[in-house]
């Protein structure tokens, strides 16, 4: 009996990881890396770009950073052709940028509120429309994950407009996954819970909300940056061919408790 490659080895693969020079998105570029993929970072900051290639590098595998703003289209389409150019091809891309902030939504005006749902919700369509226009004319299939919130089960006091876009993606991945599937392309959302990262920091900081989040999931702490690792190397590997248009929720069990 002939041992099978490993299911989750994946060298020689491409990923990219909007968002991925910190938080959940750099967790997602560490799993990746140490799975053997080249990875791509698209965000804004160039420093940290800088600072989160260096250290992805030593795991052996080409990592590049590139500069890309949601909130200006033109530049995925740039990123999308230098990861390309220098990398080869793309063969998972992680559309994890995006973010909110809070409001009383009793006086929030129109503006502002649109500003979160053009970086939560048009961004991240126009991430993946632009990663599987490439997907699609280079054959051979390919795997687009969005993140999302479990902000879209919950309430979110003071949140609504990120509530709101982090719930329409649920739609965008039923939606993308059928269109896509006659091309081998797998869609699929990933909805966090709480989980320790700079932007998480003021809530931890509050102790009654810091230990309410720890009692209320069975896991009994928040999440880390971690234990994201694994689920990237799943969705980005072939074991993950046949999984497409669904939301894993990776919360600790908040959610069900």
């Amino acid at each position: 009996m002939h041992r099978t490659p490993d299911l989750f080895d994946l060298t020689g693969r491409v990923a990219v990881v909007t968002g991925g020079n910190k938080g959940i998105g750099l967790g997602f570029a560490r799993g990746l890396a140490r799975a053997g993929a080249d990875v791509a970072i698209w965000a804004r900051n160039e420093d940290d770009n800088a600072r989160a290639a260096e250290e992805l590098s030593a795991f052996g595998t080409r990592v590049i950073g590139l500069p890309c703003d949601l909130a200006e289209p033109e530049t995925l389409s740039d990123a999308c052709r230098r990861t390309v150019e220098a990398l080869g091809r793309i063969d998972a891309c992680f559309a994890n940028a995006g973010g909110g902030d809070a409001y009383d939504p009793l006086k929030v005006g129109s503006e502002r509120f649109a500003r979160t749902l053009d970086m939560n919700v048009d961004g991240t369509f126009f991430t993946l429309q632009e990663v599987a226009k490439h997907m699609k004319e280079r054959g051979g299939g390919g795997k687009l994950v969005t993140v999302s919130s479990i902000t879209e089960r919950f309430g979110a006091a003071k949140m609504p407009g990120y509530a709101a876009a982090k719930a329409a993606l649920g739609g965008i991945v039923r939606s993308l996954a059928i269109e896509l599937a006659r091309y081998d392309i797998q869609v699929n959302n990933l909805q966090p819970g709480w989980i320790e990262t700079d932007a998480t920091r003021p809530m931890r900081d509050d102790d009654k909300l810091r230990e309410t989040v720890v009692h209320r999931t069975p896991a009994r702490r928040w999440g880390t940056t971690a234990d994201f690792e694994g689920i990237a190397v799943y969705f980005a590997s072939r074991a993950s061919d046949f999984h497409t248009g669904d939301t894993v929720c990776i919360d600790g069990g908040y959610s069900i408790f």
